[in-house]
């Protein structure tokens, strides 16, 4: 199983850790459309920020990749929505997705390989092509991290929710994970394509500065001479 870079690791088992360690929770919340937020915290002992994002839809809130947020934050977040679900772009993403799962009565989407264990009682399996809901539409991406995908929003000119393979940090840019974290980079590199198929007006990332505008343009720019 291909593991998270080493500077991403020590930050998502802290999150997970048996002894209670876990991330300190981000401060605030940052709105970027009408439907969709982002939260993030910087983690000095491994120089990385991990970024979460919630959208919502007729169905409630869904929480991808969530890290803790204060709780005055997220009572604000959460508003008088519904947590309709909690998802999981790849196996280095559990972070706090069980203990909201569970706060919340809600499952957990993630795509089979995410969870070999499948300890997760609420977990519900997708796949590449499916829709988790209405207009939020699961894209499978090989050679990256085990059970990596990023997801499709349709609304507010479309936004593209990345896992670990594309990331938009110093000193890399934006750019395809480094082939020395990935399982078969030439595979995801391919793989990758398929987001040329979709409109987006905005990138989001799990470790990474959002891209807000454009972003169908950026990634013809990075993938369209393989095609």
């Amino acid at each position: 199983m291909t593991q998270a870079p080493l500077h991403l690791r020590g930050l998502e088992r802290s999150a997970l850790s048996a002894d209670g360690l876990v991330v300190r929770p981000a401060s605030d919340f940052d709105r970027i459309a009408s439907n969709i937020a982002i939260w993030h915290d910087y983690d000095p002992g491994v120089k990385a920020e991990l970024y979460s994002t919630s959208l919502t839809n007729s169905d409630g809130m869904y929480l991808i990749d969530p890290i803790p947020l204060r709780k005055e934050a997220f009572d604000e977040l959460i508003g008088s929505d519904s947590v309709a679900g909690i998802i999981v772009t790849n196996s280095n993403h559990h972070r706090i997705s069980a203990q909201l799962a569970e706060q919340f009565s809600a499952p957990i989407f993630a795509r089979c390989e995410a969870f070999p264990d499948k300890a997760a009682q609420q977990f519900r399996s997708v796949a590449d092509g499916d829709e988790i809901c209405n207009g939020l539409r699961v894209i499978g991406i090989e050679g990256a991290a085990a059970g990596e995908m990023i997801l499709h929003c349709a609304s507010n000119s479309g936004t593209l929710i990345v896992g670990d393979a594309l990331i938009n940090f110093e000193p890399y840019g934006f750019v395809l994970l480094p082939g020395k974290y990935c399982s078969n980079q030439k595979e995801m590199r391919r793989s990758l394509q398929k987001l040329l198929d979709y409109e987006a007006e905005r990138i989001l990332f799990a470790h990474g500065t959002p891209i807000l505008s454009g972003a169908s343009d950026r990634l013809r720019g990075l993938l369209g001479s393989d095609r």
